[in-house]
């Protein structure tokens, strides 16, 4: 049986593939050149990478062969700004929020039922939609020309931006986004109506009475959906990890969480929407593991309580980091990959218990996906 893992970085794109000997390097795409988001789509077998080449932009590329190569395609690309519509302002720093790709945040396949559907999320803020399987993309205005975005903020970015998304398996026409900062958005009707559903979160250091709680502000770092439970979601936020049980509708806080609550990376079990893996990290300005120790919490019970997984881990001290999409799990949910922004990967084939160096030399890591 062989596994193939694909894996984004700063400095190209590589690919992991297990045999009966263990894993192993079989292929390098774009050395040199920043990969931070990429697509296996099960439906059609095509492998999707944003691909960003510096001076010239971010270049949307397509593989229709594992990536053996590959084929450059339609950007994504926003709309001239009209002259009538006025500027937003970012609210931390009071610049206008531009119409143009700053880059690709989130790429994901629509259903089963959509030929075709790919949903792309950026900074500063759009969302796209392909109903080509990427050879154009459209900015979906429903929304981006919502009133609620002059209050959307950077975070790690100067912009806001949509980093998770995530479609109903029961019905396509449903789809939620996260938005780091400007909170959950959802769609029941394909994205010609949105609503914000972050409701539920806020902010440790900004009291309710000063929005703390304020839903179009809130900083969910990513979002995930079980797939076979699709109304059971995770979100790792800035302060602390929700939950939902009703399809994202409403959060509930998961409180306790020790070494810490903060981190950016979040997977949940395929079958099993009680399982969850995050890796935290110390808050705020600092990002780097708690007392320089890197470990992987998981729950087996829908975050009544957590184990802290270490075996094959680094010794301290440790300062690894893993970006949001750094952790994925494969369909059987016993795998799982994680890269660092050191350029360590690891793997574990027992649901988080032990984990394996694959290699500890790669350029930073961005995401990480199963093939």
């Amino acid at each position: 049986m062989k596994n193939l893992i694909h894996v984004g970085t700063r400095k190209g794109l590589f690919a992991f593939e297990r045999d009966a000997s263990g894993w192993s390097m079989i292929r390098e795409s774009f050395l040199g050149i920043q990969v931070p988001m990429l697509l296996h789509d099960r439906r059609t077998g095509m492998l999707h990478a944003a691909v960003e080449h510096g001076h010239f932009g971010t270049k949307m590329h397509r593989s229709t062969d594992g990536g053996s190569t590959w084929e450059e395609k339609a950007g994504v690309a926003y709309p001239p700004k009209p002259d009538d519509v006025p500027d937003i302002m970012e609210p931390n720093r009071n610049v206008a929020v531009p119409w143009s790709l700053e880059k690709v945040w989130a790429l994901e396949a629509g259903g089963a039922d959509q030929a075709g559907v790919l949903w792309c999320g950026t900074i500063p803020g759009g969302l796209f939609r392909s109903t080509d399987d990427g050879e154009s993309w459209e900015l979906v205005r429903s929304l981006w020309d919502r009133p609620e975005r002059s209050k959307w903020a950077g975070g790690g970015y100067d912009f806001p931006g949509i980093h998770s998304i995530c479609v109903d398996p029961r019905d396509s026409r449903k789809v939620s986004v996260g938005i780091s900062c400007g909170g959950v958005w959802r769609t029941e009707d394909g994205g010609e109506t949105w609503a914000q559903s972050a409701h539920g979160m806020a902010y440790d250091f900004v009291p309710a009475d000063q929005g703390g709680a304020d839903p179009d502000w809130q900083d969910p770092h990513r979002m995930v959906m079980c797939a076979a439970d699709p109304d059971r979601l995770w979100v790792q936020h800035h302060c602390t990890i929700y939950r939902s049980n009703d399809g994202a509708a409403s959060w509930q806080e998961v409180a306790g969480v020790e070494p810490s609550g903060f981190g950016f990376a979040v997977a949940v079990h395929p079958q099993d929407p009680d399982t969850a893996w995050f890796v935290p990290a110390k808050k705020d300005e600092f990002r780097y593991p708690v007392d320089g120790r890197m470990v992987v919490n998981r729950t087996r019970d829908g975050g009544r309580s957590f184990e802290t997984l270490t075996t094959g881990l680094p010794a301290v001290p440790c300062y690894d980091l893993v970006y949001r999409h750094g952790l994925d799990i494969d369909q059987s949910g016993d795998l799982l990959v994680m890269g660092s922004t050191t350029g360590s990967l690891w793997v574990s084939e027992d649901q988080g218990d032990s984990w394996q160096l694959i290699t500890a030399h790669l350029p930073p890591v961005y995401c990480t996906r199963f093939a």
